[in-house]
């Protein structure tokens, strides 16, 4: 366990800057970005899927995801912020997920996915509460003159986000052992491929594309 988290913490001490940097700047570096990270995503997925009958499916979807994503970032008021709130939320679910499940351990979640517990989704519930509610109080130091009230509107999408970032973390967990391999990818130390660092990430921006759509 402790290898395998120096690993991660080590890549997302290098991944996470490079990504705000593409995120925050916008334009032509943000497309860029996310282009690379959809056709990383697709020849991952072809590689793990090209033979199954979901195949398909799978490409619509994933494609989909990234449209809400790109959606997200450019056409909601107030920049970038609300695509980094979702960017957050996913990651912290991951954490509190990864680390509560390691230390907790305890009953299987589901058969699916058989790695994951009921502590490591309560503990993604938790982190992620925490970690947007700080985000949300000095969200001043990053943007100026840019205030968000972590209300219990906020708390109520933190957990409608964080079980579709779970979810899809299952999901994408079952193709892999459909297709009997462990990892999409071997290009993040510690984390795999990108299928596998953003699996949370392709359920998650097309529930908070639905949210916005239907409430905002």
């Amino acid at each position: 366990m402790v290898k395998e988290l120096q690993k991660r913490i080590l890549s997302s001490i290098l991944l996470i800057p490079i990504s705000l940097f593409f995120i925050i700047k916008g334009s032509f570096f943000f497309d860029f970005f996310i282009l690379i990270c959809f056709l990383i995503s697709i020849y991952e997925w072809h590689l793990m899927s090209k033979k199954k009958n979901y195949y398909l499916l799978g490409v619509i979807f994933i494609f989909f995801s990234f449209y809400c994503a790109y959606f997200i970032r450019y056409e909601m008021v107030g920049d970038y912020i609300q695509f980094l709130t979702v960017l957050l939320i996913c990651i912290s679910t991951d954490i509190g997920g990864y680390i509560f499940g390691k230390l907790f351990k305890g009953p299987k979640l589901t058969k699916i996915s058989p790695n994951k517990t009921y502590s490591g989704m309560i503990g993604g519930y938790i982190v992620s509460i925490i970690f947007t509610s700080f985000f949300f109080k000095y969200l001043y130091l990053l943007k100026e003159n840019t205030s968000a009230i972590f209300d219990l509107n906020v708390f109520f999408i933190v957990l409608i986000i964080s079980s579709a970032s779970q979810i899809g973390d299952i999901f994408v967990s079952y193709f892999k052992r459909l297709s009997k391999i462990k990892d999409t990818g071997k290009i993040i130390p510690g984390h795999g491929g990108v299928l596998d660092r953003i699996d949370g990430m392709i359920f998650a921006f097309p529930v908070s594309f639905i949210i916005v759509k239907l409430f905002y």
